[in-house]
């Protein structure tokens, strides 16, 4: 009887560290959110995504008030057309407002950074953000460098 109890015992705290498991990657992976998208949706023309993904964070100001909900490319300009989907309660993002696509660290994932503008039309579901930063492709801007100190351009010099 005895070591069947302890047997008990180990299976519950087994199990117990499982379900704890699952519920640490649900909220580490935000899925638990998939379905709830509320939010009305506005879309963003880049030249280049990099590595934007599905589900990316939209934030104004550092705080998250949206996802990406889509990612498209348009066939006749070849521009990345990015679709965010906003939360309702921030229905007041004036429409001359500006969209980035940003880095979180030197190599963590990227996002959309909104900056507000100063229009006093706000932005409606199926609008359009007019105004959109591209994000940097660490490659370019390193063969860039290295184009540049090949061509034999001199650093500038200081005067003592």
């Amino acid at each position: 009887m005895r070591q069947k109890n302890l047997e008990l015992a180990v299976g519950a705290f087994v199990a117990l560290g499982l379900a704890a498991f699952l519920l640490l990657a649900l909220k580490v992976s935000d899925i638990a959110s998939i379905g709830e998208d509320k939010g009305y949706r506005v879309t963003a023309r880049f030249e280049n995504i990099g590595g934007l993904k599905i589900r990316a964070p939209v934030t104004l100001g550092g705080v998250r008030i949206g996802r990406v909900a889509g990612i498209d490319l348009d066939p006749r300009s070849y521009e990345a057309v990015v679709t965010l989907s906003i939360d309702p309660k921030y229905d007041r993002l004036p429409t001359d407002s500006n969209a980035s696509i940003l880095t979180s660290g030197l190599l963590g994932e990227q996002y959309v950074g909104l900056e507000p503008g100063g229009m006093d039309d706000y932005l409606k579901s199926g609008g359009t953000l007019k105004l959109t930063q591209s994000a940097l492709v660490l490659e370019k801007m390193i063969g860039r460098f290295f184009a540049n100190a090949a061509a034999g351009d001199p650093p500038a010099k200081k005067n003592p």
